[in-house]
């Protein structure tokens, strides 16, 4: 019965009833409440309804139950980009990318999180400062609101973490508070923002590799107990000195280019004093100049060895690591090269987390890939890959599909074709992140290619993003005016849109949306433009100025974002 419930389920979220899965999934659960998939299909389907809280619970329960399973934490990650928690996003995509370090959704959705965690919110300044409870009570739909304790509490989290905002937007108080905020109305339910508009409206190796000795400042003079010292002691001091001396003159040298000579003043330091790694690793650095990597990577590998019996400076060790790593990239020919280079940067990196031996790895492991691509490339194989996803893409097995045109795309990573069938398989999983990058990889790689348009239009649509789906459908229609599939993909969002513009969204739909708008930056822009805010104002208060302002297409057309966005409203 719960293997049924669950096929119900699945079927549904290939149709895109969302709901209608939730509701499946929930009877499966109710009778298989420790099968991980279940919780994870459901996560799914409440994030494609951006219900991101449930599906964060869900995520949180998927990987409980299968702390191994990769894309539990996939799920985990999607749910905390929908509630903008961004730092949690990105640990749960490492954590996942740790299990299945080759996962291409995990790798996706960690860049979109990075990219996410570099933007900054322009809402963050008017939560900031006294002035934000001064506007709220001075403005009479806001001020009954501070009475609430709940209302308070929330607004002092939101000033106090302004990205916590998109967690709240499904609160009419809070949208009536950010209105306030930005000194314009904000639709809430039936009323309507803008009043009469009118009818016509209705739609290498360098010198500082070498650790040259720093001096000590030397402080006031003061009186210090004289301590006799034994003529052993006395012996090993001045080794050591004379061991300083040449390693500065073995310094000297580097610096000119004087390589043979370097090595000597550095061989005979070593000889003086065996405990000082830097020795052994400035003679290192002269070799990897030279191009003897193999004597490099000796000392190198001596520097470690002895460094840790001696308990030397972390950081000296970490030095170590990484310059044998550089060896050893020097020396690599093929992908399989590259694995003790990386090996010994993320050795480097667990002493000390310095960032040129990060770059360096990340470098490292850019070569590998591009060499791996370079030996596995086979145009051939990759159509034969691509096919057997088409087969199983119809016989609606999306997870397996995926796994060849993986393997399609491995073996030729210009088939926009392959990027375009994944998109689809993406889409029908509720994986909307992943199948917006693939759609518009096929673009990028092949603009005339008609299926790439409706491919990012069919995932914009499911993200009910509907003015950007309309705007790739019509991108698309000018390369394939003809293409039913694109024609009804216009129809679809001009009738989503004006259903906005209408009024006639439910309560619930209009939340949803407006939820959804908010977290657009093309929205935030919007309602931020100094500009904008005024062109709204004079809508609500100077019908006058609203007909000029109608006549500016630019405005209108933000104008129409933000109707679709449900923000505003006309009559």
């Amino acid at each position: 019965m719960s293997d049924a419930a669950k096929a119900a389920g699945n079927a549904a979220f290939a149709a895109g009833n969302f709901t209608e899965a939730i509701r499946h999934f929930t009877e499966a659960i109710t009778l298989s409440p420790s099968n991980h998939v279940l919780y994870s299909n459901r996560s799914a389907s409440y994030a494609s309804l951006s219900q991101f809280q449930q599906a964060l619970t869900d995520a949180q329960k998927t990987v409980d139950l299968k702390p191994d399973w990769s894309k539990g934490y996939s799920r985990l990650g999607s749910a905390y980009l929908g509630l903008n928690q961004i730092n949690e996003a990105v640990l749960a995509y490492k954590k996942g990318l740790e299990i299945d370090p080759n996962n291409d959704g995990l790798k996706s959705g960690l860049e979109d999180a990075q990219a996410r965690s570099e933007a900054r919110s322009p809402f963050g300044d008017i939560f900031s400062g006294p002035e934000m409870w001064e506007k709220l009570n001075s403005d009479p739909n806001t001020r009954p609101l501070l009475d609430q304790p709940d209302f308070v509490r929330i607004m002092k989290e939101i000033s106090k973490n302004p990205s916590s905002l998109n967690m709240y937007l499904q609160d009419e108080r809070v949208m009536k508070a950010l209105g306030a905020l930005l000194g314009i109305g904000i639709s809430s339910g039936g009323s309507d923002f803008m009043g009469e508009m009118g009818e016509s409206r209705g739609r290498g190796v360098e010198a500082e590799n070498v650790e040259v000795e720093k001096r000590a400042e030397v402080g006031p003079k003061e009186e210090t107990e004289v301590v006799e010292v034994s003529g052993e002691e006395k012996e090993k001091r001045e080794r050591k000195g004379e061991a300083v001396k040449e390693k500065e003159a073995g310094n000297a040298a580097y610096k000119k280019k004087d390589f043979e000579n370097a090595i000597s003043r550095y061989s005979k330091a070593i000889e003086l004093d065996d405990e000082d790694i830097s020795f052994l690793t400035n003679r290192a650095a002269v070799y990897l100049e030279m191009g003897r990597y193999e004597d490099c990577i000796k000392d190198c590998d001596k520097a470690v060895e002895r460094g840790r019996e001696l308990r030397s400076d972390y950081k000296m060790v970490a030095r170590a690591l990484t310059r044998k790593g550089t060896a050893l990239a020097k020396m690599a020919k093929t992908s399989k090269d590259f694995e003790p280079v990386i090996e010994s940067f993320q050795k480097a990196l667990t002493e000390h987390r310095n960032p040129d031996t990060l770059k360096r790895l990340n470098d490292a492991e850019k070569a590998k890939k591009e060499l791996e691509q370079q030996e596995y490339f086979n145009p051939e194989i990759a159509d034969e890959e691509r096919e057997k996803g088409n087969q199983l893409f119809k016989e609606q097995k999306y997870p397996e599909a995926i796994k060849h045109y993986n393997e399609a795309i491995k073996r030729n990573p210009k088939d926009h074709k392959a990027y375009s069938n994944r998109a689809a398989c993406y889409t029908k999983l509720g994986a909307m992140p992943e199948g917006l990058k693939d759609a518009e990889k096929c673009i990028e790689l092949d603009p005339t290619f008609s299926k790439g348009y409706t491919r990012k239009g069919a995932v914009q649509f499911f993200m009910k993003e509907y003015e950007k789906a309309l705007e790739t459908y019509q991108a698309g229609l000018k390369l394939d005016p003809s293409n039913a599939e694109l024609q009804d993909g216009v129809r679809r969002c001009v009738q989503q849109i004006n259903k906005a513009s209408r009024g006639d969204l439910t309560p619930d739909e209009l939340k949803e949306r407006q939820a959804k708008g908010m977290q657009d930056p093309e929205i935030q822009n919007i309602l931020t433009d100094p500009v904008m805010r005024q062109v709204l104002s004079d809508f609500q208060e100077n019908p006058v100025a609203a007909q000029e302002h109608m006549k500016n297409p630019q405005v209108m057309n933000k104008i129409q974002k933000l109707v679709s966005a449900g923000i505003v409203q006309v009559k």
